[in-house]
């Protein structure tokens, strides 16, 4: 019996005719699961590009399993993803959502990439004095709530909402984790020189509003754009915002490749 969750299995779409050298990774977020970037993935591979979702270790199975992973594994799953791509490509663009753009930059400073899209990337985790010793917390506090109210209230689609997968608590050990891996980020933003574009929602209540102007101000990249949506919450890519970040991430990557 599989232990990923039904329908939140990692993916690979071959590409068509002259754009199937162009590759895009898609990476999920914090807790996530390769489907919330499917939709992104069916949309480029319609478009001619070769596709590929990892599913980050420790995700999409069940939360103990998070809890035993590591940063440094997330960033693995990444690497994985870009040596399977470039095996059958020329040419690999990274795009990722909430830590999957931390993921996706921070390996865009390391991997010679085409390009980079961020998607509702945090440049640091909200003010929490817990967070410095949440790795001895977790021994006693395994998970914290996700945010106040009902589940999902905060979704403009609820037909999205239903169909997301995602771990229903953080674990507070990977809490830990995201947050030093935020640190790597942050680090390594000068040393991306690929073309960038980054993509935020106004109504994302989730991740910090100037995430994004800072992860822009920071990054070495001379061609770089930050794009504001409005009308969905935090994952662009299911909500309503998600026609505007397709297009958008797809005309990115059209320009770069015919530049």
């Amino acid at each position: 019996m599989s232990q990923i969750i039904p329908t939140a299995e990692p993916f690979f779409f071959p590409g068509k005719d002259t754009n199937a050298r162009i590759g895009c990774l898609v990476t999920h977020g914090f807790t996530g699961a390769p489907k919330e970037m499917r939709w992104l993935g069916e949309y480029l591979n319609r478009l001619g590009y070769t596709v590929c979702g990892m599913r980050l270790n420790g995700h999409a199975t069940k939360p103990e399993d998070m809890i035993r992973s590591r940063w440094q594994d997330w960033l693995l799953s990444v690497e994985d993803g870009y040596n399977l791509l470039h095996a059958c490509t020329e040419q690999v663009f990274l795009l990722g959502l909430s830590m999957g753009g931390v993921l996706s930059l921070t390996a865009a400073s390391r991997l010679p990439v085409q390009g980079v899209v961020a998607m509702s990337t945090p440049y640091a985790l909200p003010y929490d004095p817990r967070l410095p010793y949440a790795k001895y917390l977790s021994w006693f506090m395994p998970y914290m709530s996700k945010g106040e109210g009902e589940p999902g209230a905060d979704w403009y689609d609820q037909a999205a909402w239903k169909q997301h997968i995602a771990y229903p608590k953080n674990p507070v050990r990977s809490a830990s984790e995201l947050n030093e891996l935020l640190g790597v980020m942050r680090a390594s933003l000068p040393q991306v020189t690929a073309p960038a574009l980054l993509i935020h929602s106004r109504d994302d209540n989730y991740v910090h509003r100037d995430s994004m102007e800072k992860i822009h101000a920071a990054l070495g990249s001379r061609d770089k754009q930050m794009l504001w949506v409005a009308g969905g919450s935090h994952v662009i890519t299911e909500e309503p915002t998600r026609d505007a970040v397709f297009k958008a991430a797809g005309d990115f990557i059209k320009r770069i490749v015919s530049g």
